[in-house]
């Protein structure tokens, strides 16, 4: 009998209205719901899934746009159990990944390709990526380059205040993708049910 090849997903993560552009590339497996790719997306970012997110995508079936929320959130979002491949395709490749509607971190998801997977490969994998991930809380975009500023003039009024929120040598440009880890998705799911 002939063992079936799964496909795998290449993305495209860009942090909307970054510059220079913060980006992750991710392949996941083709398989994967809407939480799997919300939890490799997270891991990919640096994000620390402190906050509610979001995807909004066209899709196929219901020739609309729909919001693809946290499965234990509100009731009118659909479930991130969706499985992704019953929304992205090479056809629909686009959606927005909102993450913390407080600080409003909104991302680009383009679908670049989908493959056949590799046999010796462990999947999720990140294959590149730039810039390093805003921390968590920050105020959001305006609010983390206002950031730099000050890290930059340690004579800087509030310099001690904002030093705080960055480790010490953070360089907003440094990102290795290799030192990405990937968390189970499915034991993430099974924390954020016990922390409910």
């Amino acid at each position: 009998m002939r063992k079936q090849i799964n496909q795998v997903y290449q993305f495209k993560i860009t942090l909307i209205g970054s510059k220079p552009p913060i980006w992750r590339k991710i392949i996941v497996p083709g398989n994967y719901r809407f939480w799997d790719l919300h939890v490799a997306i997270q891991d990919a970012m640096c994000w620390e899934d402190y906050h509610l997110h979001q995807f909004n995508m066209y899709s196929p079936r219901t020739k609309r746009n729909v919001q693809i929320g946290h499965p234990l959130s509100d009731d009118h979002m659909k479930s991130t159990n969706e499985f992704i491949r019953d929304f992205f395709s090479l056809q629909n490749p686009s959606a927005t990944y909102i993450y913390d509607f407080g600080d409003d971190w909104r991302h680009k998801l383009t679908l670049e390709k989908v493959t056949p997977e590799k046999e010796d490969v462990v999947y999720p994998l990140c294959t590149g990526g730039k810039g390093a991930c805003p921390p968590e809380d920050c105020g959001g975009l305006g609010a983390y380059y206002y950031h730099l500023e000050v890290l930059q003039n340690p004579k800087a009024e509030d310099y001690e205040d904002v030093s705080e929120w960055y480790e010490e040598g953070f360089d907003p440009d440094e990102f290795d993708p290799e030192t990405v880890e990937f968390t189970d998705p499915h034991e993430e799911q099974k924390r954020m049910e016990e922390s409910e």
